[in-house]
């Protein structure tokens, strides 16, 4: 069983502030954004956490083994460093979306993210021990996207076949498993599951190369951390260009087959 410990990072009042005292300039909100994501995945990225930046504004977290010192360590070093604060709200659940929920609640009963007095909540539950099997990620890809897209067509229509796909992709593994999954760049998908059969993601590639006519492969790997589990997803994703198949799992079993 699959038990993973998800954690929202939402910035504070955030905005409010973009248009006091008066709209700020674009490409710097993008650039405060941008910076704040790429400091946030660093200090994860050294502990084997994953983080994810949705709206920028809103990040999620794959936290398995991070305790509450660790959270309250990343929100200091955002409060020293940013004109802006973030709150942050951990669950754990065997479902990805489950815990996603409980982190969000845990916000949002402290107040709204517009509230100028609600700032650097810290709040959650936080796994004490991790197991190998704690999580399952995937890593998703189009099947031969620079042969199909990126050298034929223009960028913009290569962008909307690849979000097409990732569209299809999120939604399916969303509604049918409670799993979350995240455009990362280029045509990748990183997808964290619950406990699922290796038939659940042969179907997860049908349904996208029916709903969206684009061919995907997949990665499948476990692990006590994100890193771990990762990084075995992206050694059965290079099996899969290797051996030309669609779904490879790493070597590790897999739950639930």
């Amino acid at each position: 069983m699959t038990t993973t410990q998800v954690t929202l990072v939402q910035i504070d009042n955030y905005g409010p502030w973009t248009v006091t005292p008066e709209p700020r300039r674009e490409m710097d909100l993008q650039t405060l954004q941008s910076r704040l994501f790429a400091d946030v995945a660093q200090f994860m990225g050294p502990r084997d956490a994953y983080v994810f930046s949705t709206r920028y504004d809103n990040m999620i977290a794959v936290t398995n083994g991070l305790d509450g010192a660790a959270h309250a360590a990343l929100q200091e070093s955002v409060g020293n460093r940013y004109p802006v604060s973030v709150s942050l709200g951990t669950g754990v659940a065997e479902r990805p979306i489950d815990a996603l929920e409980s982190a969000n609640r845990l916000l949002q009963t402290e107040g709204s993210a517009q509230d100028e007095g609600r700032t650097e909540v810290l709040a959650g539950d936080y796994l004490t021990e991790t197991d190998p099997s704690d999580l399952q990620i995937a890593h998703f890809d189009v099947v031969d996207v620079t042969g199909k897209y990126t050298d034929r067509l223009n960028e913009f229509d290569t962008f909307l076949n690849v979000e097409r796909a990732y569209g299809s992709l999120t939604r399916y593994l969303r509604d049918t498993h409670g799993a979350l999954s995240f455009f990362v760049g280029g045509d990748n998908v990183v997808a964290v599951c619950p406990d699922l059969p290796e038939r659940a993601f042969v179907d997860a590639v049908a349904h996208v190369a029916a709903d969206a006519d684009i061919e995907l492969q997949v990665g499948v790997g476990r692990g006590a951390s994100a890193h771990e589990a990762g990084f075995a997803a992206k050694h059965a994703l290079e099996a899969c260009r290797d051996d030309g198949t669609n779904v490879e799992l790493s070597g590790a079993p897999v739950l639930g087959d």
